[in-house]
């Protein structure tokens, strides 16, 4: 199992960091007295709830909803001032990401693609998880393997190679620390494409998802609750509430949410819990304080899939459509199928569990030390404990016609502390205005993993078996730590009124430890060990609005992480350097039709170096170079206002290069779980009767792809279709609610059996996609 953990913290001398400055010389006068939009300057308030962030491959939904507000102009002396709303639009292009840069930058105006997904969408588009909602972006793809739960597909990467962020913070590696998560507490959910060490340092290569909780905002309290029953039985509820109180200045938000998603394989199923609240606490027109906590709890039974079984054996139980090719692992199975009575079989033990507790403390200030520079700050600490406790493989041998079956135990005790200081600084160089953003951040991550010792196994039939249970549990421990201390610098210089350069450098000492001891507490050969890294990063682009709404953009970006999918496989005697990536990227974004049409084009070139990927067995291999060149588009218009058109699509080609092994090579393969086409479209009508109603359609297309690098099984492509209808309820009928809403969904409409991930450590079973389900929603608001 694929689950890791890291360790204590231990403070390192930071390495020297370099800052570089924009100039200007011998530019014409009149350019340099041109009317210039500086960025908005930055104003200590209290956080706003992000409502117009949609999904960058939909429409911006309607002019009904609240959208990002768009600064106001400044002097080249910025003043505090309050922005203003801006008109929402169909690609959401008036969003501010966060973790996208720190410069405040819309997604229009950030030299790179980035999305925006929001709280509202997530509702009308029925995204229960993070992973549903990552299967709504612009080319990317997810799966919930539980090895490596929330795991994504984004550019050509997968899984580590793509950081996954909690408000902006990294709490480790992806595949050790993520987590299945209900949407209800999250205001947005942000993705970056590309390398993205600037922002969220070592560990993105493909680039980062950001998972923003719910925030206070000022003004009169507002109330949500929203409840969701299926036809598997799964429900959902979830109360929301905040605003401003009695206390001049003390804003707060408050949600909790509690979910049941049962799976459609027998006993199987994944229940949340997830309470989250922040105060906002405004002293001055100069200072505020602020302190969030959050506690989330997840508790499963888990599928780790369905076995490959050779087409020889199934017979008419052979299926089509969801597997093809050849398989040899523990036996020679030849040509290989999902075996239709399979689909709803559960191998694992009956006293399995797959558990997570998790507590976030965040608190910090943002001061304005003069009307051009403002100090940020946060510190946080965060806590966890995990633990798989399964039958993780299912093996099918050829030569006894039955199922081998594996045991796994491993468990996690990690703790995060950290602090991210930002200091900001509007100014005027040359006569052009400038922002620059200088970011302190340090964190010291422990991590103890107990993990099993012996591994026991059976085999049983293919199909009526007895369960039975895990057996005698034997444990030895591995620990790690990873100190990290970075010093950043991002800026923004305005050539013209219409173009601008933006990069960043990142400076940042990375030091490993790890240990390793055996079942009777005896170090092993080799351990323990240390490492220390010293990586330089950064981001070099531009944006120019060529004409009013029509914006071009390029990109230069670096990124580095250490070098391994999963730190505790990484043993002493393998190569120790860092994995580098590197990407150019250039496009186009266009707002037009009065804000009723909006569309975006990229194309990229990404280089990743000295690159481990999973063998199987707990194994890594020495990868070499990964590339990954592609192209993605993605366009949203209303020709009426009743109705709303949406579509994206997006190509890669993503191979291995110099991936050499004793007995052959896997250059010119494919990574898994990439395909090289994915799509999306939808149309919704709103009828505007006394009842308002709405339908709508999406669909989806994922490409074939590989579940191991050996590219010897295709998980083949397929189209699956949601439908959806709701109807809004007139205040009269609900005196005391606002909005209220009933939703009639049905997923995956056609009932299509497809496959939908494969986690390359366990290649010798494949995750299935859900059947038809239906479900019904209600949602409130007063």
């Amino acid at each position: 199992m694929s689950s890791i953990r890291i360790v204590r913290s231990r403070r390192f001398p930071l390495a020297s960091a370099a800052l570089t400055s924009f100039t200007v010389a011998d530019l014409p006068a009149a350019q340099a007295q041109q009317v210039r939009e500086p960025l908005p300057p930055v104003e200590v308030s209290p956080a706003q709830s992000r409502k117009p962030a949609k999904p960058a491959a939909r429409d911006a939904q309607s002019a009904r909803r609240a959208t990002p507000r768009r600064p106001a102009a400044a002097s080249a002396a910025p003043k505090p001032a309050v922005p203003g709303e801006a008109a929402p639009t169909p690609l959401n292009s008036n969003a501010v990401a966060e973790s996208a840069s720190r410069l405040g930058l819309t997604v229009r105006e950030t030299p790179a693609t980035v999305e925006v997904i929001s709280a509202e969408t997530m509702r009308e588009q029925g995204y229960r998880t993070v992973s549903e909602v990552a299967q709504g972006a612009v080319g990317v793809t997810s799966g919930d393997a539980p090895g490596e739960p929330a795991g994504f597909s984004m550019r050509g990467f997968t899984n580590s190679q793509i950081n996954t962020l909690y408000n902006g913070i990294k709490i480790g590696p992806q595949n050790m620390t993520s987590r299945i998560m209900d949407t209800a507490n999250l205001e947005a959910v942000e993705f970056l494409k590309g390398p993205a060490s600037l922002i969220s340092g070592e560990g993105a290569a493909g680039g980062s998802i950001n998972l923003v909780t719910k925030q206070p905002h000022t003004g009169a309290i507002r109330n949500e609750a929203d409840f969701s029953y299926d036809s598997l039985n799964s429900f959902r509820a979830h109360y929301g509430s905040g605003g401003s109180t009695n206390v001049q200045g003390l804003d707060y938000r408050f949600d909790i949410s509690r979910s049941s998603l049962n799976g459609f394989v027998d006993d199987t199923n994944t229940k949340t819990l997830d309470v989250s609240g922040q105060l906002n606490y405004r002293i001055s027109d100069s200072l505020k304080v602020w302190g969030a906590i959050e506690y989330r709890e997840d508790r499963g039974k888990a599928y780790w899939g369905a076995p490959l079984v050779p087409i020889a054996f199934s017979g008419s139980h052979a299926t089509t459509g969801i597997v093809s090719g050849t398989y040899f692992n523990r036996t020679d199975l030849g040509a290989v199928t999902i075996d239709d009575r399979t689909f709803n079989t559960n191998y694992n033990v009956l006293d399995n569990r797959n558990v997570a507790q998790e507590v976030w403390l965040r608190g910090g200030f943002e001061l304005k030390l003069a009307p051009d520079l403002t100090l940020k700050s946060q510190a946080y600490g965060y806590g966890a404990e995990r633990s798989w406790f399964n039958n993780e493989i299912e093996a099918f041998d050829s030569t006894k016609n039955q199922v081998y079956r594996e045991r796994f135990y491993v468990a996690h005790s990690q703790r995060l502390v950290g602090n991210i200081t930002d200091l900001i600084w509007d100014t005027n160089i040359a006569g052009f205005d400038n922002r620059l953003v200088t970011t302190l951040s340090s964190s010291y991550l422990d991590f103890v993993r107990p993990g099993a010792a012996k591994f026991p196994n059976d085999y049983v039939p293919l199909v009526d078996f007895d369960r039975g249970y895990y057996g005698l549990l034997a444990t030895k421990q591995q620990t790690a730590r990873i100190d990290n201390e970075a010093l950043s610098f991002e800026d923004r210089l305005k050539l013209t009124r219409t173009f601008a350069l933006i990069g960043g450098l990142r400076v940042e000492h990375i030091g490993l430890d790890r240990n390793s001891t055996d079942e009777n507490g005896l170090v092993n050969a080799g351990f323990p060990f240390t490492k220390d890294w010293a990586p330089v990063t950064g981001r070099i682009g531009y944006t120019w609005e060529a004409v009013p709404g029509l914006t071009f953009f390029s990109q230069y970006a670096t990124g580095a992480d250490i070098s391994a999918n999963n730190i505790f496989l990484l043993l002493p005697t393998q190569p120790l350097d860092l994995t580098t990536a590197r990407t150019y990227e250039t496009g186009v974004k266009h707002l037009f039709w009065d804000n009723r049409a909006e569309w975006s084009f990229s194309a990229y070139d990404i280089l990743r170096k000295n690159v481990y990927a999973a063998a199987g067995g707990q194994a890594l291999n020495i990868a070499g170079r990964q590339e990954s060149k592609g192209v993605e588009l993605a366009a949203s218009v209303r020709p009426i206002e009743p109705l709303r058109l949406w579509g994206n699509i997006a190509y890669v080609d993503a191979r291995y290069a110099d991936y050499n092994f004793v007995g052959g090579s896997f250059s010119g393969n494919t990574p898994p779980n990439v395909p090289r086409i994915v799509a999306n479209a939808g149309a919704s009508y709103r009828f505007f009767t006394p009842w308002p109603v709405e339908v709508g359609i999406t669909g989806r297309h994922v490409g074939d792809r590989y579940n191991t690098d050996a590219n010897t099984v295709t998980m083949k492509a397929y189209t699956v279709a949601d439908v959806y209808a709701f109807v809004d309820i007139p205040k009269a009928v609900f005196n005391a609610v606002d909005q209220a809403r009933l939703t009639f969904r049905v997923r995956n409409i056609a009932d299509k059996r497809y496959a939908i991930w494969g986690d390359p450590f366990y290649p010798d079973q494949i995750l299935l996609g859900a059947p038809r389900t239906y479900e019904l929603s209600a949602a409130f608001k007063w």
